[in-house]
């Protein structure tokens, strides 16, 4: 076994502990070992049911079987990491190979204990993994506490389009009621379903979520209602979809435009008798579940143009709540990069106090068309790359140092020809800061290679290059994406 600590360290506080191995011996000794020690201990030998319980994120210490039939370690340790969970893992291997060890290390688990392990053994591993475990779940309290006095559940803002939002999503929370959460890429949609479930009478029951462009509609259609053995090609067993999975508790689909017109009809049939059926099945099974949608899209012009379903859009947009974009909040922007830099500084323990005057001018002045997102990965990038006590305007990508500062609205003109002029002179700002970020982009999905960059836009390498010059755009400011 790889070394855990003594077991005459002091003994911490009893832990809620998740035992899942489907050897029936092994979750008795453990939960026997374990609970004569104070813990509070659940045995699950069914994987998918005991990852549904640690999906509820109850739990201090979950230790996992590696290789088991249904649905293996590695899997079952990346859904649970994925998610947020942030119980410690100890990973229960018969095959005590440095390779199956290492590769659980790398997917996030905290230790590892090799069968047959002896009471002292286990002790072991569960007092060390479980002291931190301890700390790591009192540290984001302590971080919610400090962030929740601007924000909500972990989302930032103290703008008021922002406080409208959460105030919304405060009393949507208490409901049943279905949600569509509408917004541009990367302004927290899927935050906003996680605020919602948390803080509904939901919250004790699993939030799972599914993203409606990833597969193919059949394989989305198993994804969300499941299949039975032999329903279609490479259906070997029987298989519960995640409406069966997240009964009880919350459903996000992400990006719903995107489903078929076939799979619409399905979940709208679904959403109206709160009855699911797997496909290739002819049983239907009553679920108690909640649904929270997410788009980037119009549905309502997708409706007319005969790309979505009428009927399930009104089943959806029953609460609808509407993200803005960073650039309707500029207020928001400080606030969002305080609090990524301190987050990135933690994690690799730099020393960065803050921003300049002048840089955080730029920063608020930027439109930041990838939204929040776009933010916390520049904010992330530059406290890596900066060596000084505090980011300057030298410090910024070289599309923020360009973006114009956020213009004052001139006084109204007097006569017509004076707005024609004005209209003009609008006219002419907006062209050349599309003209620089056409280059820009240009230039960032060429990797900084001016010529493959000329030749993607089609243009010649010269005219290129002309534009290069008129912005004082230089290949190697650029980040390659």
């Amino acid at each position: 076994m790889k070394g855990s600590g003594s077991a005459s360290e002091k003994k911490i506080s009893p832990l809620r502990i998740l035992v899942v191995d489907d050897d029936p011996v092994i979750g008795t000794s453990c939960r026997k070992i374990l609970a004569a020690e104070g813990h509070e201990v659940t045995v699950f030998q069914n994987a998918p049911a005991g990852l549904q319980a640690a999906l509820t994120g109850q739990y201090d210490v979950v230790l996992l079987d590696w290789v088991m039939p249904e649905l293996d370690g590695m899997k079952f340790l990346t859904q649970i990491k994925a998610a947020g969970i942030v119980a410690a893992v100890v990973v229960i291997t018969g095959y005590a190979t440095v390779e199956s060890a290492v590769e659980a290390m790398k997917q996030g688990a905290a230790d590892y204990i090799s069968k047959p392990f002896t009471p002292e053994q286990l002790s072991a591993a569960v007092q060390k993994v479980g002291r931190r475990s301890v700390l790591l779940r009192q540290n984001v309290v302590w971080t919610k506490q400090q962030e929740i006095q601007q924000g909500l559940e972990g989302i930032l803002g103290q703008s008021r389009p922002m406080q409208q939002v959460f105030a919304l999503i405060q009393r949507v929370a208490l409901t049943d009621s279905t949600v569509l959460i509408t917004g541009e890429s990367g302004v927290g949609k899927e935050m906003a379903a996680q605020a919602i479930h948390r803080l509904s009478r939901r919250r004790e029951k699993p939030l799972l979520a599914c993203d409606c462009t990833a597969l193919a509609p059949t394989l989305l259609e198993s994804e969300l209602f499941g299949h039975v053995k032999g329903s279609f090609s490479g259906a070997i067993a029987a298989k519960r979809g995640l409406f069966e999975v997240a009964d009880g508790g919350t459903l996000f689909l992400d990006e719903i435009a995107n489903l078929s017109l076939e799979t619409q009809a399905k979940l709208l049939r679904v959403l109206e008798t709160r009855r699911v059926k797997k496909v290739g099945d002819t049983i239907e099974r009553e679920v108690d579940i909640r649904v929270i949608a997410a788009t980037n899209r119009d549905l309502w012009e997708m409706v007319r143009a005969g790309r979505f379903r009428e009927d399930l859009y009104y089943r959806l947009n029953v609460v609808p709540i509407h993200l803005p974009p960073l650039r309707k909040r500029p207020e928001d922007i400080a606030l969002l990069a305080a609090v990524f830099l301190r987050r990135t500084c933690a994690k690799i323990d730099r020393a960065i106090k803050g921003f300049t005057p002048e840089a955080m001018k730029r920063l608020e002045s930027y439109p930041w068309p990838g939204n929040v997102r776009e933010l916390k990965n520049i904010i992330e990038r530059i406290a890596i790359l900066c060596d000084a006590e505090y980011i300057d305007v030298a410090h910024l990508p070289i599309e923020i140092r360009q973006s114009p500062s956020r213009p004052s609205l001139p006084p109204l003109p007097t006569t017509w020809e004076e707005f024609r002029r004005l209209k003009e002179q609008a006219a002419e700002g907006a062209i050349q800061d599309l003209e620089r970020r056409f280059v820009l982009e240009a230039l960032r999905r060429a990797g900084g290679n001016v010529s493959r960059a000329a030749k993607e836009v089609r243009m010649l390498r010269p005219n290129f290059h002309k534009l290069m010059r008129k912005y004082g755009i230089r290949s190697e400011d650029v980040q390659p994406e």
